[in-house]
């Protein structure tokens, strides 16, 4: 298994060959490949820097199909972020897992933890306005409270990873130390996250990524 984060896979190839002379018959799409098209619509819509709230007839648009057809596949907009924040959990926990699976707890562990983070981001823009928010301005509240607790089960297995290394150092308070380095931690990686936002995507959230985690988890 790789430790290298995924972007929303693309769906939709067609490897028949070379269309016949007469026009081909519209391809009807697979069970459950729709819905991967409506959620890479949206997160490539949500890629173009300054983007307003996306409405559902906007998507419909794009993908030249009925709002009526988007709706066969999710009882609401909502749902659709919905399906972007669970790829967003599935992609990073999973990567997450292989890290704590493969690497002792401590520092070098949390940073890994981090990097995970940031580089999947940095190749899903559209995800990462999902997940400062930005994106979710507009819609419904459990959205932006969903993507909290996303960040929040990130900080506790930061601080987790960091215990073991505050009291391997011989800290009087590790639980505290690792608290404290965790949220320190958090906060540098949300922090990055809005900037590649806010800079249209050009401000990389790598950018003397190992520099950085060294200096703070020192």
């Amino acid at each position: 298994m790789s430790d290298q984060p995924e972007a929303l896979p693309p769906v939709g190839a067609d490897d028949a060959g070379p269309a016949p002379a007469a026009p081909p018959l519209r391809k009807r799409p697979k069970p459950g490949e729709r819905r991967v098209q409506i959620l890479q619509t949206l997160a490539t819509m949500l890629e173009q820097p300054g983007s307003e709230r996306i409405t559902t007839a906007a998507l419909a648009a794009r993908l030249k199909v009925s709002e009526a057809a988007l709706y066969r596949h999710f009882a609401s907009k909502a749902q659709m972020f919905e399906g972007l924040i669970e790829f967003i959990e599935t992609s990073v926990f999973t990567l997450v897992n292989q890290i704590l699976a493969r690497d002792a707890a401590g520092g070098a562990q949390a940073q890994k933890i981090v990097t995970v983070l940031l580089q999947f981001g940095e190749k899903n823009p559209g995800m990462t306005r999902v997940m400062v928010g930005d994106a979710l301005v507009f819609e419904h509240e459990r959205l932006s409270a969903r993507m909290n607790q996303f960040f929040d089960r990130l900080e506790s297995q930061l601080r987790q990873s960091l215990r073991g290394a505050a009291e391997a150092g011989g800290s009087a308070t590790p639980t505290v130390d690792a608290q404290a380095l965790a949220s320190a931690l958090t906060a540098f990686a949300v922090g990055r996250l809005h900037r590649y936002a806010r800079s249209g995507f050009k401000r990389a959230p790598t950018e003397q990524l190992e520099l950085a985690l060294q200096r703070l988890a020192a």
